[in-house]
């Protein structure tokens, strides 16, 4: 599990205008909520921000945040970012218990490498970058790793197929696909024009073997 300390400030001025100034002094601001609480307005730091969920475990790390004298331990909700630069301009910070289970989306990330689709043309296509893993904040994993190594072309790897790590589940469904392995549209094109020309051959030589037997 991975735990990250993060300071925040109260903030006491609402409104877009105050926000951008906020945003203008590198600073962002969020709210924390959750557990039967008020929302509460804050501020935290654009670079402690980043790197508090720049570990392993990204956004979904365990982040104490201390405020006003009392920590919370407490996830990301949501982090919204700017429309064209792409940086965080807003974050929404929620209370857990740590013996509570709560749903995050966990990354997806394949290992190996699916020699015998790629030596054919094929393609491995991963339908999903993510997965929404049911645990306690204390067993979130950093990602969900797949092995991709034996596949071959046709295969697909569904959600009921993947080995959980211990302590958790998914709210997906068990038979969405997660990776699916397919030939490639020049691969097939290849194929289908080498029959064509195996085809022709078949004919231009049955059409000698008539015209010998004239």
């Amino acid at each position: 599990m991975a735990t990250i300390s993060l300071a925040a400030e109260p903030r006491d001025v609402a409104g877009s205008r105050a926000a951008n100034r906020l945003r203008a002094e590198e600073r962002i601001p969020a709210v924390l909520y959750g557990h039967g609480m008020t929302p509460v307005p804050l501020v935290v730091t654009r670079r402690d921000l980043r790197l508090a969920l720049s570990g392993p475990a990204g956004i979904n790390a365990v982040v104490q945040l201390s405020l006003s004298g009392k920590t919370h331990p407490t996830v990301v909700k949501e982090l919204q970012r700017h429309k064209v630069r792409h940086n965080v301009t807003h974050v929404d910070f929620i209370v857990v218990n740590m013996d509570e289970e709560i749903t995050v989306d966990v990354p997806v990330v394949l290992v190996g490498e699916a020699k015998a689709v790629l030596n054919d043309g094929g393609i491995v296509d991963a339908s999903v970058d993510t997965l929404p893993i049911v645990t306690t904040p204390r067993n979130i994993p950093n990602e969900i790793s797949i092995d991709i190594s034996e596949m071959v072309p046709g295969d697909v790897i569904r959600v009921s197929d993947i080995t959980l790590p211990k302590g958790t589940t998914t709210a997906a469904d068990p038979e969405s696909p997660v990776v699916t392995t397919m030939m490639s549209r020049a691969s097939v094109e290849t194929a289908a024009a080498e029959g064509d020309a195996t085809e022709e051959g078949g004919e231009a030589a049955a059409a000698e073997g008539d015209a010998a037997s004239e």
